[in-house]
């Protein structure tokens, strides 16, 4: 039974030490610990941070010594830790002429903050002649005590209720009520007699009943009597409290107990133990070896953690008893023997606790680790965000980091389907056999966290089959990760620029990544009011149909609803950025019309964005084409594959379409929508007609045009 007992010992304290600390004021060195004659015990405190919260704020009255507590008006005279106040009772007080005329009368309210009275352990006292005390609160009536009618006897008694009269207090009492005193029979004020009543309350067996307090009493000696109040910490029962562990309050070796008349619950040593069980390092092993009388151990005493053992000495004289204690014989040998086994089993017991000791507290300092890795990394905001976005806790989770280091064998190298500058990206099977695409940045860049919580947050308000899926996020990590949907084919950038050179890209399917592209901006820009801010070729993934899935939101930005642009700091890749945005900070949707005709540019050509070929002619592949369309050459630098498949109809309606999108003049760019419609025309329609988005086409007559050269 020990070993089990002191593993379960062990595990409770390490777990409670991993409770956070956040509501609980630290006891510093400054802390005043007495006022007067009374010891002030954590949760109570006289000076700032000493205190739990203002309902445990001690006044102290250094010229008097007198203790009181925020919130009430009654002196304190004791602080237990076993969950008691004791406090000066008021008193209540009704006085007659000798024509029984009532001129005074004292209702004296009380008020006990937070702390009530202690049930069944306090009573309502009440001297006076033909008198009756009633404790109220507000117009109900907590408790009655009433003396003898027409009895003034010169020879009063509490038990006979005669000028006396005491009565336990076993309901609940309201922490604030006051007394309410009468006569009967107006016999009070009778020549001879006291002219007064008083009530006051008194916890039970503290008070010794004198006639000579009928007749003799003093104003020192009424505002004597002590009353016992209860009080506790938190406002739950023990079992709602440890649900949440960060504002739980019983520290190590301690107990939880349920008040059966206050809010909250109290906190008390666990027995072998002693200390304040309310403070770090909570309740501590007592060594009942100090006083063995006391524990009833007169022999040989082995002191251990919370408890005790007490070993009978070796006995010759036959009996086996010594002192008359009834201690066993053991003999010599036997007795040596359970010394060494004991000796055998504590080295044991302390090596396994030590080990316990040094895993327990790994995984306490791993579990802070997490704790404060998912604070940096944003996962209260996120977690806030996604509980507002509606439905969006049910399409992103937030992982730990055990479930996606399970998913990707460890990130092992085998699972790696991508790598860059900016990390890697592993392939991942779920529990539930959900292929997940997890990217893993290289660095920590704590200016970055920003655009990961943003990510996270605009992906869970699209659903777009053209916009790749966010699965769930990691924020445990040093590195905050995100798990995406599985896309099978890799990325555009790769199929046009990889070692196929773009062979696998038919015109059809450039064409159909267009529009697809073109409508998956389109539908963020008019559903969402998302600016991606980053549309190029390496954030356009494609399945192994080749249907697009654009991804990377990291720098993109939520427009408000009743706004048309943002002003932000300039963000995006270099070649593909608005010029417009680039100069003045203004980031509009056309902004992504931009970057998209950048993109057609890249479907034609075959050319990257910013290769060294076209830089060393000219400045940009941008410039490259729209010169090249101006000088009527554009079929000269068109990629082999587009020339082979296509029809300069389509080339040259895309190329009018593409230099539309490049307009420096952000308003003078078609929308998405319309983007999206005259690409669609092009792809279901071979023959050339008027551009959708061009208003100038009204005045003119539009008709296929092929040049001679095309056709040789």
């Amino acid at each position: 039974m020990l070993v089990p007992r002191l593993l379960q010992m062990l595990f409770l304290t390490f777990i409670l030490q991993s409770n956070s600390v956040k509501s609980l004021s630290k006891r510093r060195s400054e802390c005043s610990t007495t006022c007067g004659n009374v010891t002030i015990h954590y949760p109570f405190g006289i000076e700032e941070n000493c205190y739990l919260d203002p309902s445990y704020k001690i006044s102290c009255n250094m010229t008097t010594g007198r203790v009181s507590i925020s919130g009430m008006n009654v002196d304190i005279v004791d602080i237990s830790l076993n969950g008691h106040l004791r406090a000066l009772s008021n008193v209540g007080r009704v006085c007659y002429t000798n024509t029984s005329k009532e001129v005074m009368n004292e209702k004296s309210g009380t008020k006990l903050s937070r702390f009530p009275l202690s049930l069944g352990q306090n009573e309502l006292t009440t001297f006076g002649c033909d008198i009756q005390s009633k404790i109220k609160s507000g117009k109900d009536v907590k408790a009655t005590c009433a003396t003898v009618f027409g009895e003034c006897s010169h020879k009063p008694s509490c038990s006979r209720n005669i000028n006396c009269c005491q009565i336990r207090i076993e309901h609940l009492v309201p922490t604030n009520f006051f007394f309410r005193l009468h006569s009967q029979q107006n016999n009070t004020g009778r020549a001879g007699f006291t002219r007064c009543a008083y009530a006051f309350i008194v916890e039970s067996g503290r008070y010794d009943f004198s006639s000579f307090d009928v007749y003799n009493l003093t104003s020192e000696r009424l505002g004597s009597h002590e009353m016992l109040l209860d009080w506790t910490v938190g406002n739950t029962s023990c079992e709602e409290a440890k649900k949440n562990i960060s504002s739980y309050l019983c520290r190590e070796n301690s107990e939880c107990s349920d008040s059966n008349n206050a809010i909250g619950y109290s906190c008390n040593c666990s027995v072998g133990y002693q200390g304040n069980p309310y403070l770090q390092p909570g309740c501590q092993d007592v060594n009942e070896c100090e006083d063995t009388h006391l524990h009833g151990c007169t022999h040989i005493c082995h002191n251990s953690v919370g408890s005790y053992t007490c070993l009978c000495p070796d006995d010759h004289s036959g009996d086996g008893r010594k002192n008359g204690t009834g201690c066993k014989r053991n003999g010599t040998n036997i007795h040596k023997l359970g010394l060494y086994i004991g000796a055998s089993v504590g080295v044991v017991l302390t090596s396994l606790a030590m080990f316990l000791s040094y895993f327990l507290l790994k995984q306490r300092r791993r579990a802070k680790k997490k704790e404060r890795l998912f604070e940096r990394n944003g996962g209260t905001i996120i977690e806030k965000l996604l509980s507002e976005s509606k439905g969006s806790t049910e399409i992103v989770k937030i992982f730990t980091e055990e479930v996606l280091k399970k998913a990707t064998n460890n990130f092992s190298p085998n699972n790696i389907i991508g790598q860059g500058g900016f990390g890697t990206v592993f392939k991942g099977n779920l529990i539930d056999d959900t292929m997940v695409a997890i990217k893993k940045s290289k660095v920590i860049d704590l200016n970055q966290i920003g655009q990961f919580v943003n990510e996270v947050v605009l992906l869970s308000q699209i659903n777009h089959p053209n916009i790749v899926k966010l699965v769930g996020c990691c924020l445990e990590t040093d590195v905050p990760l995100l798990a995406y949907e599985y896309v099978l084919n890799e990325t555009l950038y790769h199929h046009l620029h990889g070692k196929s050179h773009g062979s696998s890209l038919t015109w059809s399917l450039r064409l159909n990544i267009a529009v697809e592209t073109a409508g998956a901006l389109a539908y963020m820009h008019s559903a969402n009011k998302i600016i991606h801010r980053d549309i190029k070729s390496s954030n356009i993934l494609l399945n192994d149909d080749y249907s697009v899935k654009i991804s990377d939101f990291g720098i993109s930005r939520l427009v408000p609803h009743d706004k048309t642009q943002v002003s932000t700091a300039v963000q995006g890749t270099l070649g593909y950025i608005d010029p417009e945005y680039f100069s003045s900070g203004i980031l509009t949707e056309k902004s992504d019309v931009y970057s998209f005709g950048v993109l057609l540019v890249e479907l034609l050509t075959g050319e990257k964005v910013n290769s060294s070929g076209v830089i060393k002619r000219n400045r940009s592949l941008v410039d490259h084409f729209l010169l090249s369309l101006n000088e009527d050459i554009l079929f000269e630098i068109l990629d082999d594959q587009v020339k082979h498949d296509g029809s300069p109809d389509e080339f040259t309606r895309v190329a009018e379409l593409v230099k539309s999108c490049l307009r420096l003049v952000g308003k003078e760019r078609p929308t998405m929508q319309e983007v999206k419609e005259e690409l669609l025309d092009i792809q279901t329609n071979l023959g050339l007609a008027c551009p959708t988005w061009d208003t100038s086409a009204a005045s003119k007559v539009c008709e296929p045009s092929t040049p001679d050269r095309w056709l040789s």
